[in-house]
């Protein structure tokens, strides 16, 4: 009799702990990631392991699935063949991608309103920005176009604007990490939330590819674009980046945001230091309320 009522015990704890799980995974519907990884023109090796990355990382926290592509059909709200995914299916877009890809009007037309009228989520990763160049809207969204990496991939000096960001909080507030950093065009702070930026103090600023007269070279930002949430780090060039366990857990967290599953204030801000005579940073002497804006988004 002792060993019966055991076995029902077991039984009995085995079933509420099922029924737990299905009552969180209830509780907490996965969201759904497509992730591009498409290139036409610089290829760059680190793509597959970002994508894979990624995709473990979505499965093993619980909070989306990934579908992965290396094409552009699924950018679309039109219905496709055998009952394929289409825009309609995500949550949020994230692009490893570089190049004139290969989307029609309506595609890119359907690209722009998952984000700007649906409220979706838009990531893009390292060569996101020299993707669509000629493509002057898609530009708008992400907030800005590659502009050369003068110091190609180096230990970059990196400084984090706003450690309240969801991802920031692994990074120190001044640190260096191995990684290519775009210089940017088109972009202006009048737009986004600078999340990182070089150090300047510490940079070849003679370097002849340096065309920021501003010396405000953004790494990792973050904007509303109508009622969606983009998000944009020129970190993940070097393949390795991909397996810190920071790196991580700043895509991670911006994926959250992308997909509204966490909040965070993207007001604009103006950059933090005003540059000396020497090229050395030293504090901001605008007032948060007045003041002009360093940069003005040109080269």
């Amino acid at each position: 009799m002792t060993g019966i009522r055991m076995v029902a015990i077991v039984l009995c704890l085995a079933l509420c702990g099922r029924c737990q799980a299905q009552a969180r995974a209830v509780a907490q519907p996965m969201k759904h990631l497509l992730v591009l990884g498409e290139e036409k023109g610089y290829r760059h090796e680190s793509v597959s392991h970002a994508m894979a990355t990624i995709e473990r990382l979505g499965r093993e926290s619980g909070l989306w699935t990934t579908t992965i592509r290396t094409d552009t059909e699924v950018l679309t709200k039109k219905k496709l063949e055998y009952n394929a995914r289409n825009l309609n299916d995500f949550d949020a877009v994230l692009f490893y991608t570089g190049g004139e890809l290969e989307m029609n009007p309506e595609q890119k037309v359907a690209l722009l309103s998952f984000v700007h009228d649906d409220g979706k989520g838009f990531i893009g990763v390292h060569s996101a920005t020299i993707t669509f160049t000629s493509w002057p809207e898609y530009g708008e969204m992400i907030g800005g176009y590659f502009d050369e990496h003068p110091w190609v991939t180096f230990d970059a000096p990196i400084i984090v604007e706003d450690p309240d960001f969801p991802g920031m909080q692994p990074w120190p507030k001044s640190f260096i990490l191995k990684d290519e950093i775009y210089q940017m065009k088109d972009f202006s702070r009048d737009k986004v939330r600078v999340l990182m930026r070089l150090d300047t103090s510490k940079l070849d600023l003679n370097n002849p590819r340096v065309h920021r007269k501003d010396r405000d070279f953004a790494i990792t930002w973050a904007r509303m674009y109508g009622k969606g949430r983009v998000y944009y780090s020129t970190l993940g060039h070097v393949e390795q980046n991909w397996d810190d366990p920071r790196l991580q857990r700043m895509y991670v967290e911006a994926i959250k945001w992308a997909m509204g599953l966490v909040n965070a204030d993207v007001t604009p801000r103006p950059l933090a230091t005003q540059l000396g005579r020497a090229g050395n940073e030293r504090p901001d002497i605008h007032s948060s309320t007045g003041g002009p804006h360093l940069n003005r988004g040109s080269k």
